[in-house]
């Protein structure tokens, strides 16, 4: 099983860290406390407990927090572990971004024993979600998926209308997926169906995500365009985006979104506000993750 053996942190760059046994991972950040959150892309550092020992077994007396990793982990390979590989500790979600680094200036660890693990086998992350970590929290690989925003709106398309609502779909989905495609279309039923079929039958994409064009305004026609792509209907995520949507607004009612599968891609159509957005959103994610292992049959490559 794979867990956090130490939670290190440091006042200062260039300082070994100190297990603090436990701490909170921030949104774009890294570890709060320590001095390197906020570097770009290297957000957080993680060295395996199993390259520790090397430098152990070679007469040097380290433990976690002295190649000034965050996060030492026991029982995964984090080396191998190609870049975009999602996991998940504790409560957060993290990215990983890069590999080893070049190591410009010889710390002391490599003039006592004349090589240094870190440099090799120590890895980055971003951090997609925050949460508490702590010590013996188990590190689980999570399944990346490929997701496409279509955005419907003929102001938009003309350039007249910025799309907020895109941008909330493309933040919150950030633990979850990789957004490969992102568009603002016209209110006309032929293009989205195109860029429907595009989307799922030759970009293969998971997840194709629609904000705008589901009311009642004669220009709405995004259900009409998903309904005539779809191969199969999956009215549970409507019905449920409505109903906790009707708990906060009883307009939630006169919403005609649908939701459905194209071969391996699932269509789900969302408001057109902002807000609206947001909160169905946080209706459909606690489950998301779970009907697309599903559907891509990739819920067997995680480990769990």
């Amino acid at each position: 099983m794979a867990k956090i053996i130490a939670v290190c942190t440091s006042p200062q760059k260039g300082m070994r860290k100190k297990n603090v046994g436990q701490s909170n991972l921030l949104v774009n950040l890294g570890l709060e406390g320590d001095a390197h959150a906020g570097f770009a892309h290297r957000q957080v550092s993680l060295l395996a407990i199993e390259s520790i020992e090397k430098m152990v077994n070679m007469g040097l007396d380290v433990g976690p927090g002295d190649f000034a990793e965050n996060i030492t982990t026991q029982g995964i390979d984090l080396v191998n572990l190609p870049i975009g590989t999602r996991f998940k500790m504790g409560e957060a979600v993290l990215k990983v971004t890069q590999i080893g680094k070049e190591c410009h200036n010889r710390c002391a660890i490599y003039y006592q024993a004349g090589d240094c693990v870190m440099p090799k086998e120590g890895i980055f992350a971003e951090v997609l979600k925050g949460g508490e970590v702590k010590v013996e929290d188990t590190i689980e690989l999570l399944p990346s998926y490929k997701l496409a925003v279509i955005t419907a709106s003929d102001k938009g398309a003309k350039g007249e209308r910025e799309d907020k609502s895109g941008e909330v779909i493309m933040a919150k989905l950030r633990p979850l997926a990789d957004v490969v495609d992102y568009r603002v279309v016209p209110d006309e039923k032929e293009v989205l169906k195109k860029a429907f079929i595009e989307l799922a039958d030759i970009e293969k994409v998971d997840l194709i995500l629609t904000t705008g064009g589901t009311g009642f305004s004669p220009r709405d026609v995004t259900p009409e365009a998903t309904m005539d792509v779809i191969e199969k209907q999956v009215p549970g995520i409507p019905e449920a985006i409505r109903w906790q949507s009707y708990q906060i607004t009883p307009k939630a009612m006169l919403s005609r979104g649908t939701a459905g599968i194209r071969g391996n891609t699932l269509i789900i159509n969302l408001p057109g506000s902002p807000k609206a957005v947001s909160e169905c959103l946080d209706v459909i994610l606690p489950v998301l993750d779970h009907g697309l292992e599903i559907l891509s049959g990739r819920g067997g490559e995680c480990a769990r």
